[in-house]
């Protein structure tokens, strides 16, 4: 057959192998690069999930099986009845944003936050508490949020009480001498509360006290209403209380007021289904035209009024501080019982009411406040701030996004050195505090013992981390009266107390934050 040697193709020539080595060279250094890349990038993104938020999967940590740290990551275990079904859900969202998952008893967990009192059911773990872990309750609270306890304590701006049986027959002479002051039965469990007549209320029933009742309240709308402060003990030894100072709970009644029919409670007692301040009339402009919170809208009411609301938070602060300080034996001895009393610290919230003159009476105090916003959605962003600013100046949500457990003294040190805490340069390096006899001294360096140096650091600390929170006490005082502090005022109190109110009276000298 005859070919036509323009249509044969030609054979092609491969390439050389040295060229095939050197392309197979370069396209597995590619690959190697891109490897490289894809980890780094993976790298850059875990370790923005550890500083900014969890990463996928990494929700709850199981009480065995996979890995509960695997970035150091810190954990918080959160115990409570009915754990999952919503009502916590805020506290969960605000641990989960500051960087912690969630494990369980079994977990090597750094905080616990519990919604019970937790020193009875969990006595076996309150006994072997770590150093480096934290607690939201305070052994020896119950003094002060018992509602017996406290209404019976004779503290300034809490009305007058009685504890039934024991106390029948004081009260029977104080309702002789005062006839026409009306009076309220309570329990413990607050429930069935009733303005009565003496001739009503039951003298013998047990766990109960009777209360003098506020009969002339400050009304908006004509309506009564009860303020709540959120309050954070962070310390008893040295004690240091703060409160949120920008912002609080506003609770209305759901019926009008009526001075003398008190058959419907609804008139005078602010229950689960009280009306919120965007049902208000007189505030609903402040709260949803000029998008006040709370405690602007209140304040812009009664400045409209011509009050003054530094009149009522002034009580307000001496009201949470006379109870601090009143319950501090109780608070110290029960905290003698734990050899870790650096561990804990404590949300409640403070209930007051107001009289037509704008003078506060405290009603009680909430261990474990409601921080659910299933029935008032709009108290969404009240409960997470309340909860985030606890967490902040407590230590617990933190600039360092790392297990606390982990923490060295390099961390802390980047966060508070002594350097920082040490007062009085000129005092500290005179001949007269050459040696620690004179008390005068006790606050210089060689004179601090170490927890000393450890409360000092904490409490600088706190005040770093307050953010909306402000210190009730030690209370705040002038920049004047601290340059002129006289350290034998506080002679009654515990020396740790002492030094504590030395130092911050010292800080406020350089500091004008500090004097609040």
């Amino acid at each position: 057959m005859y070919h036509n040697p323009s249509m044969v193709k030609p054979k092609r020539r491969g390439l050389p192998p040295h060229v095939l080595y050197v392309l197979a060279s370069a396209l597995g250094l590619g690959l190697l690069v891109i490897m490289w890349n894809v980890y780094q990038l993976k790298a850059m993104q875990e370790a923005h999930f550890i500083g900014h938020g969890p990463y996928p999967g990494a929700q709850v940590a199981e009480a065995s099986g996979g890995t509960v740290d695997s970035y150091r990551r810190p954990v918080v275990w959160i115990h409570a009845k009915h754990v999952n079904s919503g009502y916590l859900k805020h506290v969960m969202a605000v641990f989960e944003r500051a960087g912690y998952i969630r494990g369980d008893a079994q977990s090597s967990w750094d905080v616990l936050w519990a919604h019970d009192y937790p020193f009875k059911e969990l006595s076996a773990v309150m006994a072997t508490l770590k150093p480096y872990q934290k607690v939201n309750h305070f052994p020896g609270t119950g003094y002060i949020t018992n509602k017996v306890y406290l209404a019976t304590s004779d503290i300034a701006y809490i009305p007058k009480a009685f504890q039934m049986p024991n106390q029948r027959d004081a009260f029977l002479l104080e309702t002789k001498q005062n006839r026409d002051t009306l009076w309220v039965q309570k329990s413990s469990s607050h429930r069935g509360i009733k303005v009565k007549s003496v001739e009503e209320l039951d003298l013998y029933a047990p766990n109960t006290f009777i209360q003098q009742y506020i009969s002339n309240p400050y009304l908006i709308d004509g309506k009564k209403f009860d303020l709540g402060f959120y309050v954070t003990l962070t310390s008893v030894d040295p004690l240091r209380v703060y409160v949120l100072h920008d912002e609080m709970l506003v609770r209305f009644c759901p019926t009008v007021y009526n001075p003398i029919d008190f058959a419907d409670v609804n008139k005078y007692v602010v229950g689960d289904d009280y009306t919120p301040v965007w049902k208000m009339p007189s505030l609903q402009k402040y709260y949803q035209e000029y998008n006040y919170n709370f405690m602007e809208t209140m304040n812009a009411y009664w400045r409209s009024k011509g009050n003054d609301p530094e009149h009522v938070y002034r009580q307000i602060n001496e009201a949470i501080r006379g109870v601090f300080v009143s319950k501090y034996p109780q608070l110290v001895s029960s905290l003698q019982r734990h050899e870790n009393k650096r561990v804990f610290f404590e949300l409640m919230r403070f209930d007051f009411v107001l009289d037509e003159e704008l003078n506060v009476f405290l009603m009680e105090v909430n261990m474990s406040p409601n921080l659910s916003s299933a029935h008032f959605t709009d108290n969404i962003h009240l409960y997470e701030r309340v909860v985030y600013n606890v967490l902040s100046v407590n230590g617990v949500a933190r600039n360092v996004p790392f297990s606390l457990k982990n923490s060295d003294s390099k961390e802390r040190g980047m966060q508070v050195s002594m350097k920082e805490i040490l007062v009085k340069s000129d005092l500290c390096s005179s001949k007269s505090c050459s040696t620690c006899e004179q008390e005068e001294c006790r606050i210089c360096y060689k004179c601090l013992q170490p927890p000393q140096k450890m409360m000092l650091q904490d409490a600088f600390l706190e005040h770093n981390n307050r953010r909306s929170m402000r210190r009730v006490y030690p209370e705040a005082i002038t920049h004047e009266q601290a340059k002129n502090y006289d350290i034998s005022s506080d002679g009654s109190l515990h020396e740790n107390d002492q030094i504590m109110r030395e130092w911050f009276a010292a800080k406020c000298a350089q500091d004008l934050s500090y004097c609040q």
